[in-house]
């Protein structure tokens, strides 16, 4: 895998904000069918990093490269998924999964066709016509991952996804995201906080430093797949775990300070 070209490249990134540099030349290959999560302290600049690939947000200097083209703008082959809950209350679930490709000019019966087979892929049979509001965290952020897988994107962005989920909830939605990305095949980078979840879905886990964020080191998870949450109970798992904590101790404590300023 590492030595075919990449399918997403970000080169020498940076991002100043006035008197902050929030992110500092910051380097990555990601490969066709990685899981690949970044982790570090609050305030770091992984969201920021994130929504620069997106498009989203402007970088002061840098290229992203997408199978080796230079991009500048939101680009089809990514998709992304937010922390902040990010579905239409006023819409039903199987509506709020077909939203993008409706805004896209597909026909009703093709997005009603896609969009039921992601309803399926997620695990959401029998919820189609249900509403945010009676559906749980957990089934919430089910949707939004089909809303934008329902879009085919090559790339999946993914930012804090489970980050205000309860530690068992995260755990089965890490399972169930793994089980989807085997069955769809994405490439995907994974913003967390949570050092259990990076290894227990990732193929590597990239440390960032405290502000100004830069790359610590890149860790390999030698965990074989397919793999479910019964790898939490490992012992290699654990070493993995006790290993980025190290990394990261000193980040995270450099980024306490920070944000106490």
């Amino acid at each position: 895998m590492k030595d075919s070209a990449p399918i997403l490249e970000i080169r020498n990134i940076s991002k100043e904000y006035p008197g902050v540099t929030a992110i500092d030349n910051v380097s990555l290959k990601v490969h066709q069918h990685e899981f690949v999560s970044i982790i570090g302290p609050s305030g770091c600049g992984k969201s920021t990093l994130l929504e620069i690939i997106a498009g989203l947000l402007a970088k002061t200097s840098g290229e992203v490269f997408i199978k080796g083209h230079a991009v500048k703008n939101t680009h089809a082959s990514i998709g992304i998924v937010f922390q902040q809950e990010s579905i239409f209350p006023w819409r039903s679930t199987l509506e709020n999964i077909e939203f993008g490709l409706e805004m896209h000019g597909v026909s009703k019966q093709e997005r009603r066709n896609k969009s039921r087979r992601m309803i399926e892929i997620v695990g959401l049979q029998g919820f189609e016509d249900r509403y945010p509001g009676e559906l749980s965290g957990g089934m919430k952020q089910r949707v939004a991952i089909a809303r934008a897988l329902v879009m085919e994107p090559e790339i999946l962005l993914m930012d804090e996804p489970f980050g205000a989920l309860d530690e068992q909830t995260r755990i089965i939605l890490g399972e169930e995201l793994l089980r989807i990305q085997q069955e769809i095949g994405q490439t995907i980078l994974f913003v967390t906080h949570n050092i259990h979840e990076a290894v227990q879905l990732s193929d590597r886990v990239v440390v960032i430093t405290a502000r100004p964020g830069k790359i610590k080191a890149t860790i390999s998870v030698d965990i074989e797949r397919p793999r479910t949450s019964e790898v939490i109970a490992l012992e290699k798992f654990g070493k993995l775990v006790g290993k980025i904590w190290m990394l990261l101790r000193e980040e995270s404590l450099k980024g306490f300070k920070q944000t106490a300023l």
